[in-house]
């Protein structure tokens, strides 16, 4: 018979997988997700994706600030959950939750464990040039992603690819997973893997920091780097515009067979020069503006060479 769960997810990542389950008959006793912030000119408090549909399925929705309190376990332990489903929750889970529910709490992740342990795994594979991502689903431990693995499925990553695009695919294909395997151990087959201490690497969070573009780089890593912090926080750099210098966030680009200083601008057409080849860019959005196409933004602002990036 379906199962009783109580699912902790926060982000849009999260969204699939709790509509999934609901769809395929297992009940869900309560939500765990982040409590609502403030966003948007009116600066209002604004519910998570996860909360704004568990609203609308009537499930009840909890915002606990920690899970770490004696209170905070009897709330969680008074579900009666058979088991948790955590999918990008946010908050760290202590041994004492993940000890309450008797068959355990699992957790999807977005990359082919070990490697990408932590919190931005979707936009390291792509920053790092890895030619595969995937999700899995994990029994969780005390561990940073470090418990024993259920099940996976693997996607190929291509330059083609921004994290927003990885991300998109990796959601639906995570939550069909996330059923399978709650499937699985509602009949009692769900099969455990030990993680391999091999190829272990970890995802930390971006930092804005690492936002600026480096054209001394060459271009393969270039557009990786571009489509990695695509759309946000955005990989930028700057331009002289009307004699300015201007932020321009590079969202996508492609690689093309050109060279000239790194940085050079070296046609009509925003193709820049990297330390070996360059890319063309594709869309862009300036400081304060709407995301473009860079058609759309040259014909309001054509740059031409010999103006440079920085």
């Amino acid at each position: 018979m379906p199962l009783r769960l109580i699912f902790m997810g926060t982000p849009d990542f999260a969204v699939p997988t709790l509509l999934d389950l609901v769809a395929h008959g297992h009940e869900i006793a309560a939500v765990y997700t982040r409590a609502a912030k403030p966003a948007g000119r009116g600066m209002k408090l604004q519910p998570t994706p996860v909360e704004h549909e568990a609203r609308r399925l009537g499930i009840p929705v909890l915002t606990p600030t920690t899970l770490k309190t004696p209170e905070a376990l009897e709330a969680f332990a008074a579900h009666g959950a058979d088991a948790a489903v955590v999918v990008a929750y946010g908050m760290i889970l202590p041994r004492a939750i993940l000890d309450a529910p008797p068959l355990g709490c699992f957790n999807l992740h977005g990359s082919l464990l070990p490697r990408w342990r932590g919190a931005a795994p979707i936009n390291r594979a792509i920053m790092a040039g890895d030619a595969e991502s995937g999700v899995m689903v994990m029994k969780m431990d005390v561990g940073l992603d470090t418990g024993d693995v259920a099940m996976a499925e693997r996607i190929a990553i291509t330059d083609a690819m921004t994290a927003a695009d990885l991300h998109d695919a990796l959601a639906p294909l995570g939550a069909d997973l996330m059923v399978r395997a709650i499937g699985a151990l509602e009949r009692g087959r769900l099969q455990l893997t030990r993680q391999s201490e091999d190829g272990v690497t970890y995802a930390a969070k971006i930092d804005k920091a690492e936002s600026r573009i480096d054209w001394n780089q060459p271009a393969h890593a270039v557009l990786r780097h571009i489509h990695g912090l695509s759309p946000f926080p955005g990989a930028w750099a700057e331009i002289p515009i009307e004699g300015a210098p201007a932020r321009i966030k590079i969202l996508r680009c492609e690689m093309v067979q050109r060279s000239a200083a790194p940085g050079e601008l070296l046609d009509e057409h925003l193709a820049v020069a990297c330390a070996q080849g360059a890319i063309r860019i594709l869309d862009l959005q300036r400081a304060g503006k709407a995301p473009m196409k860079a058609g759309d933004f040259l014909r309001g602002t054509p740059l031409k060479p010999p103006l440079r990036f920085t």
